[in-house]
């Protein structure tokens, strides 16, 4: 095995300054300055319960990206406005519900809003993801599904994936080769096609490269998730067709302002059917214009247990994690430094079969190298030496040790005055490792395999100051990055790779419609450590198949892999987008989005036997760029007693990669061959929120994807099934209580190979309390999942026809926040 384990190369600052002046010369000479007359607004915000005034509230005008934060009288002002009509939004750290209002200002006249902020059903989201600047789902472009810390911690989740998944009616399902790799998927897109991302960069781990690889985010310390669906993420990446997953941790990442004093929260959860156990802790500490911040906590369960089978042996998890950072908010500038370390362990169930399949093939490698030495007669007895040691070599359980250390550096600007608004630059690098371990039956254990992941992301984004109905941002983004594999699963060479790419994206407001276009041009490339493989240079060979697409250019199937040459991409994505305001308190939103996507690392590389896919991967390293046209429709609605929205999408794609299976099999496992085809993905999500009383609401959600390869017209894999949701919500003041019952079709629309899946009905049961004091809100919550004990089985997991999902069971979380 050769080792290619080369250190992260940082990017030449020299490059992105250039790129820096360039764009901001190109915002100079576009985007004209207009002097206008200015006017105030002012106003206070108070607690509905009491009427007493909140200090340390933030106000912001959604539109200008300006914020306010009340005083102690519950005070606020801002002065120097542009004259128009604007969104005014108040909120406390997500702590109490958010209000918002609309407000014309006149110039040189004072006008004022007056908040009242308690715990009521009604609950106005705000998204900074869609968009890169704040503004309420209601009027985003984009989709957006937006979760706030109360959200994610009735559900005390143990991954990324659990936390979204149940959420009927938004178009997201869950991969999963057990609880500790799950991962979103949105509208039947997964891996490299979804984008997860932590305070707006990427995370840096390999959870898009495998089934068997998951995210380390702690759910229970995030601030907010928000997920921006279809393909017009422009701003964050080319690859990102069905969308990009945020997760905030901390409130500075939507409101960079100084604050005095404390703020923090302290959480703990308990579960049973996996002996769930948890505690976070996280604070915010403000002086002056300083701010010191600091979070941390661990996460274990055991083996879930499931009904009509029992235990699934080896699906534990386990994660630690811990960081902190230091700011410095001026008025027009700021500086945040920030440091994190994540230790996580899961077990993946089965995984020891699959592996086995790997080692049965290396010893047939070494007992072919055994029979040569003695023909030599060089190692007599070299046989029974060889049984002993497979005998030894009985795997019990593979688990997965994974360690990420980030470090991020964000910079900004703002108040430039000219064209540029504002300018926010952010440096991350991050450090992954992680180890799959084998666990012998003889108590010792071995590492079958080491992944190496270093990335550098450079990101860089210009708000330009809003010149009557124009408004916009643009920006530059870069990355580089080197991977390398040693072991068993090592498919592919150690590869460096880079890219680099500038984007803009750019508002017109006519007040009752408005328009959004925008672009990205983005390169990509990748340089192999070597050309071949030399671990499979003995395979033998097998009969091909007759299928396989022409063009495509493989192996000459099936002994020796394809040269891993270098490979360089370039291409632009484009989207245009209309939002319209149809009826009072009703919008109408359609997007066309034009994408480009380059193959990713090991649908180019990939060679050989993977457990985390139970496939035999093929790879090509001539693979083609991806390209796709398509459209969303949206029509949303927001009122006091009625709250829905109904999306439509279709995608079409060409040269669309995806893994085809020849109908052969590798070392007990299907062999499949990244290729290329024409496909298209139709689907459909709704929900409906209907106030049945003021204390009782009824909601409704369903959705539903297709996805075909339209040469052969074969259903592509894992694609989740039609899915129903129907629930109450009661809330009386503190208390909330929220039965719902899960309903999910037969899934028969397979892949080659693929079995089809049962409908399931699987009711859930949830009921919170929320007590209020001063600076002080607690949280209490009780989750009751799969009341009934259902037997159901997840579409999208790769174990699926081995263990079902989890039974019965009851999860129990308390957090208290200090504002």
């Amino acid at each position: 095995m050769r080792s290619g384990l080369a250190p992260c190369r940082m990017t030449s600052m020299v490059g992105l300054r250039s790129v820096t002046l360039f764009l901001l010369s190109v915002a100079v000479l576009t985007v004209p300055a207009v002097a206008e007359e200015h006017g105030r607004l002012r106003g206070t915000v108070s607690m509905k319960e009491t009427g007493s005034p909140i200090h340390g509230a933030s106000v912001m005008i959604v539109e200008l990206d300006r914020i306010a934060v009340t005083d102690n009288d519950g005070s606020y002002s801002f002065s120097r406005l542009p004259p128009g009509l604007f969104h005014v939004v108040a909120h406390l750290d997500h702590l109490f519900t958010q209000e918002a209002k609309t407000v014309r200002v006149e110039a040189e006249e004072e006008s004022s809003l007056e908040f009242l902020l308690g715990l009521t059903t009604n609950s106005v989201e705000i998204t900074v993801t869609a968009s890169e600047s704040h503004e309420t789902v209601l009027e985003a472009f984009q989709d957006v599904e937006s979760f706030d810390a109360y959200d994610l911690n009735e559900s005390s989740a143990v991954s990324l994936g659990e936390a979204l998944d149940h959420r009927v009616g938004t178009g997201i399902a869950k991969r999963s080769f057990g609880p500790g790799s799950s991962r979103p998927i949105i509208r039947g897109f997964d891996g490299d096609r979804v984008l997860v991302m932590e305070d707006g960069i990427r995370t840096g781990s390999l959870g898009s490269q495998s089934g068997d690889h998951g995210e380390v985010l702690n759910v229970a310390q995030m601030e907010r998730l928000e997920v921006v669906k279809g393909p017009s993420t422009l701003l964050y990446s080319g690859n990102a067709l069905g969308g990009t997953v945020n997760a905030i941790h901390r409130h500075h990442e939507h409101h960079r302002h100084p604050h005095e004093g404390l703020r923090g929260f302290l959480s703990g959860s308990g579960g049973t059917a996996n002996s769930l156990g948890s505690g976070n802790a996280g604070f915010e500490y403000g002086v002056g214009k300083f701010q010191f911040w600091g979070n941390g906590g661990a996460l274990s369960t055991g083996d879930y247990a499931a009904p009509s089978y029992g235990t699934v042996f080896n699906s534990a998890t386990e994660l630690a994690n811990g960081g902190g950072g230091v700011g410095w908010y001026g008025r027009k500038t700021f500086l945040a430094l920030e440091a994190k370390a994540e230790r996580g362990e899961y077990g993946v169930p089965f995984a020891q079969e699959f592996h086995a399949h790997g080692h049965e093939e290396e010893e047939e490698h070494h007992e072919g190298e055994g029979e040569a030495h003695e023909q030599e007669g060089e190692h007599e007895g070299e046989d029974d030496d060889d049984q002993e040691h497979h005998e030894e070599e009985e795997i019990e359980r593979v688990a997965l040790q994974s360690r990420r250390d980030s470090y991020r550096v964000t910079w900004g600007l703002r108040e430039l005055g000219g064209p540029i608004e504002s300018f926010l630059l952010k440096l991350s690098h991050v450090e992954w490792h992680h180890d799959e371990i084998e666990h012998l039956e003889d108590g010792t254990s071995q590492i079958g395999t080491t992944f190496l992941n270093d990335r550098f992301v450079y990101r860089g984004v210009f708000e330009q100051k809003r010149a009557g109905p124009l408004s916009g941002r643009f920006g530059f983004w870069g990355i580089d990055r080197d991977y390398a594999a040693e072991g068993e699963e090592a498919l592919s060479p150690p590869v460096s790779s880079s890219g680099m790419a500038l984007f803009g994206l750019e508002e017109v407001d006519f007040e009752r419609f408005k328009l959004q276009f925008g672009g990205r041009i983005e390169t990509r490339s990748y340089r192999p450590a070597f050309s071949e493989r030399e671990d499979h240079e003995d395979e033998e060979d097998h009969p091909g198949d007759e299928g396989e697409p022409d063009g495509d250019d493989q192996h000459d199937s099936h002994g020796e892999p394809p040269d891993a040459v270098s490979r360089s991409f370039a291409g632009a994505s484009l989207a245009a987008g209309f939002h319209a305001e149809t009826w009072d308190g009703g919008v109408f939103v359609a997007n066309f989005a034009h994408s480009y996507r380059a193959p990713s690392l090991e649908e180019l590389y990939n060679f050989g036997p993977h457990a985390g896919n139970r496939a035999f991967e093929i790879g090509n390293p001539q693979m083609q760029a991806e390209s796709g046209n398509g459209f969303d429709i949206s029509a949303r609605h927001s009122q006091e007693r009625i709250r829905g929205e109904f999306n439509f999408f279709y995608y079409g794609f060409g040269n669309f990669i995806f893994p085809f299976a020849t109908g052969e099999e590798m070392d007990e496992l299907i062999e499949i061959e990244y290729t290329q085809r024409n496909v298209r993905f139709t689907g459909m999500e709704a929900n409906l929120d209907v106030g049945l009383q003021r204390s009782l609401w009824l909601r409704l959600g369903m959705d539903f994807v297709d996805a075909k390869d339209t040469n052969s017209g074969t259903y592509l894999p894992r694609i989740p099934p039609l899915r129903g949701k129907i629930g109450l919500e009661f809330r009386r003041g503190g208390l909330k209580i929220s039965p719902s019952l899960i309903l999910a079709s037969e899934q028969n629309r397979t892949f080659t190979g693929e079995t089809s899946t049962p409908e399931y009905a699987v009711m859930d049961l949830q009921a919170t309390y929320v007590y209020t004091q001063r600076h002080l809100v607690h949280q209490f919550s009780v989750n009751v999942f799969n009341v009934g004990d259902r037997l159901y089985r997840n579409h999208s997991s790769f174990i699926k026809d081995l263990a079902p999902e989890i039974g019965r069971g009851v999860r129990f979380t308390y957090m208290v926040r200090l504002f």
